[in-house]
């Protein structure tokens, strides 16, 4: 898999060190060391992943992915140099699809860049077919598995980042039954995780704004106090 890859990091040595492992590894590579140097490159270039590190000077790492994810659906991995549960909750809401921790294995990160980038590729744009035989209906939605997108009832396109495909995979699977926050880390893949982690919350609140499911009153995804979630659509999915 060829994976164009833009690299932001602003210190020098770590950022030469990625470059040059993912280009040994044959793979497309751009580099910055501001956020402002990458949306130029973002502006030219037809990139599959960021790898973003949060600390940077000027705007930061977060912000720039929150513009990012407002436009686009580009994968997006975050690299924070300390561990901070906040911090990587606060880049989960902010629209990114993994984090790592410094210092990291590069082959553990090629992995998940390879990952991420399958799951962006599923969601590009392309022409119809006349058969679709992976897609799951409940309420006034459908979820494309194979392509990873929700369609409404206008068949309006909401790409579904990583996470968000596989906490929905979840509950289509399981519609009706109430999941607690381990069983469904449990279903997530390739995501490490310690046990006060509040990674369900966050994927449960952007799946939720996609559904445009009221998060102070909803009927989709309800919360079971002390328990975890349910997933209660009108009309059941077929398994």
């Amino acid at each position: 898999m060829d994976i164009r890859i833009l690299i932001v990091e602003d210190d020098d040595t770590t950022r030469e060190c990625l470059v040059e492992y993912f280009k040994v590894e044959q793979h497309q590579v751009f580099s910055a060391q501001s956020a402002e140097a990458a949306e130029q490159i973002l502006s030219e270039q037809n990139i599959d992943l960021v790898l973003l590190d949060i600390r940077l000077p000027g705007k930061d790492g977060l912000t720039l992915t929150r513009e990012l994810r407002a436009n686009s659906e580009l994968g997006i991995i975050l690299v924070t140099g300390r561990q901070d549960e906040i911090e990587r909750i606060v880049g989960l809401e902010c629209g990114a699809d993994d984090y790592v921790c410094k210092p990291f294995n590069p082959r553990e990160l090629l992995a998940r860049a390879k990952n991420l980038t399958r799951r962006v590729r599923a969601t590009t744009p392309r022409v119809a077919t006349t058969t679709t035989t992976n897609i799951h209906q409940f309420d006034d939605w459908r979820v494309d598995l194979d392509r990873r997108i929700l369609l409404d009832a206008h068949d309006q396109q909401t790409p579904l980042t990583h996470g968000e495909y596989q906490l929905l995979g979840a509950f289509l699977r399981h519609s009706g039954q109430t999941l607690s926050r381990d069983q469904l880390l449990d279903q997530i893949k390739n995501r490490e995780w310690a046990p006060n982690d509040r990674t369900i919350d966050v994927l449960v609140g952007r799946l939720r704004r996609k559904l445009q499911d009221d998060p102070a009153n909803p009927r989709i995804i309800l919360t079971v106090h002390g328990a975890g979630y349910v997933f209660t659509p009108r009309s059941v999915p077929c398994h």
